[in-house]
């Protein structure tokens, strides 16, 4: 008796399946558009006008590898960034890069809350002086009383936020031959402005705090399927992730940055036909971005950039205290260490993000102006992370921490690329102030 053949899979299932596997990846990137970036892309659309469109293109492929490679650790070791660090490295090696992600980490907490409170202000007219605590608590209260794996669904469908940015572009009515070309040919500054922006870009695409998170929402991807201790985490055999596993994390990671960047071009695209276009060059946040979109394209363009810079803020700022979090609970080996796990099972875990979202909230009481905080929080971060892109593409070469599952050739020397494309930028930034 034949077998019967077993009915091939409709197109309509085939996309549902393909945006399941879709997860921390996606989320990363996603989370990487936040208030921040949003503000460093609207500065750099215009003040420099269609000119750096060709960053999105460069910097894809930097991020993708780092964060495939942060994505592979989580995976074959069956631990996060900061728990590997601290198997393989001197205590001082672990704490200074946990110091350098929790001091970019409350930084950025405290400039995306204060981007989010001043769009708050500018769609209800109320100060945005009470808006931030209002944020504050709401997003612990999320990270509190939510497991993850609805905290993942909701990440994901925050993610659909940010397509208003790529609406907003074509409401602008661009010179699409100037795009095109500004796109597919890089034009270069030597000078402060543009190394200082350069930095920013690169800083917020290819951020610390992603790196940590990468890592650790692998771990908890599979901590959500049962794989609740490290031997089963790392599978039947030793470093067990399976080759299915890696190619789903690889789709998974290059979606998600190639969805990251995509959106960074139509934003620098939209300030640049709006903005740079009616010679308004020197704006320093998002907010006026978005004030002065409403005369030159319309109220569906403001309406659409400013909801943007609040649900970003609701997607990043949980990652942002979530990622301080894990690093600690690694560094220190909690036992109790996940969103999955519940306050009163894992209260130092939770007191860490609590304690970073009250941080940065502080940090909007106390003199910072938050909003102006949004760029160079970026710059912050470009500065950071080179030597925590050293750390990983050490780690992932090394046949002890990866066995069969190294990083490949060119896999390595995208990180090392990265690391030194980031330190000359720094370095020149420094050189031309």
């Amino acid at each position: 008796m034949k077998n019967k053949k077993k009915p091939k899979q409709k197109p309509s299932g085939r996309v549902r399946n393909f945006f399941a596997e879709l997860g921390p990846g996606l989320i990363t990137g996603a989370a990487d558009d936040d208030p921040s970036g949003i503000s460093t892309y609207s500065v750099t659309g215009a003040a420099f006008g269609y000119m750096p469109l060709w960053t999105a293109l460069f910097s894809f492929p930097l991020m993708a590898a780092v964060q495939l490679m942060c994505a592979r650790l989580g995976l074959v070791t069956g631990r996060g960034l900061a728990g590997i660090i601290r198997r393989n490295y001197p205590r001082w090696v672990l704490w200074t890069a946990c110091a350098v992600l929790i001091v970019a980490n409350v930084f950025n907490i405290g400039a995306d809350l204060g981007g989010m409170a001043e769009a708050t202000e500018m769609m209800t007219g109320i100060k945005s002086y009470y808006w931030t605590p209002v944020y504050t608590v709401l997003i612990i209260s999320l990270l509190f009383f939510s497991s993850y794996r609805h905290i993942a669904r909701i990440f994901k469908w925050l993610a659909l936020v940010l397509f208003a940015y790529i609406v907003t572009a074509f409401l602008a009515r661009p010179d699409w031959r100037s795009v095109l070309n500004a796109t597919f040919v890089p034009h270069v500054e030597w000078s402060s402005a543009f190394l200082a922006t350069f930095v920013g870009i690169l800083g917020t695409t290819i951020s610390p705090y992603l790196f940590f998170w990468q890592a650790s929402q692998e771990v908890e991807d599979d901590r959500a399927m049962g794989k609740s201790t490290i031997a089963a985490r790392e599978g039947a055999t030793a470093k067990g992730a399976t080759a299915k596993e890696l190619r789903v994390a690889r789709r998974d990671v290059f979606m998600g940055m190639f969805f990251s960047n995509f959106v960074m071009y139509f934003i620098i695209l939209t300030t640049a036909a709006t903005l740079h276009a009616h010679g308004l060059t020197h704006i320093e946040t998002a907010k006026q971005a978005a004030e002065a979109l409403r005369p030159l394209a319309g109220n569906g363009a403001y309406l659409l950039f400013t909801l943007g810079l609040i649900g970003t803020g609701m997607l990043a700022v949980p990652v942002l205290a979530g990622s301080a979090a894990y690093a600690v609970a690694e560094a220190e080996v909690w036992r109790h260490s996940s969103l999955e796990d519940r306050p009163r099972l894992a209260p130092r875990f939770y007191g860490i993000v609590a304690v970073s979202m009250l941080l940065g909230l502080g940090l909007d009481f106390v003199g910072f102006n938050a909003v102006k905080m949004l760029f160079y929080s970026a710059v912050l971060n470009g500065v950071l992370a080179p030597p925590l892109i050293v750390l990983v593409v050490l780690l992932t070469s090394n046949p002890k921490i990866m066995g069969t599952r190294v990083s490949s050739r060119p896999l390595r020397y995208l990180g090392w690329a990265t690391a030194a494309i980031m330190t000359a930028a720094v370095i020149g930034m420094f050189v031309t102030m």
